[in-house]
């Protein structure tokens, strides 16, 4: 674990990513205490469940991200 100040840690913020890239944690502190932790982010893939209030009351379609033809072709700046 890497510690540093925020004048260090703006000075060097390019290395410092570099290091949390490599598994590193980086804490950065002001007047000598931690105020913030620097990590590598790691998106989430799971699929997004409907859930809550909504459930049961809402269905999205199996083709909801398909874009009709015609729409398409609008978008492209093409005519019918």
């Amino acid at each position: 674990m890497v510690i540093t100040n925020i004048a260090q840690a703006k000075a060097t913020l390019s290395k410092l990513i570099q290091r949390v890239l490599e598994g590193e944690e980086v804490i950065i502190g002001k007047a000598g205490r931690p105020v913030a932790r620097l990590v590598a982010y790691h998106e989430d893939t799971t699929p997004r469940t409907l859930g809550g209030t909504w459930q049961g009351k809402v269905s999205v379609s199996d083709d909801f991200d398909e874009l009709p033809e015609p729409l398409a072709r609008g978008f492209a700046g093409e005519s019918e």
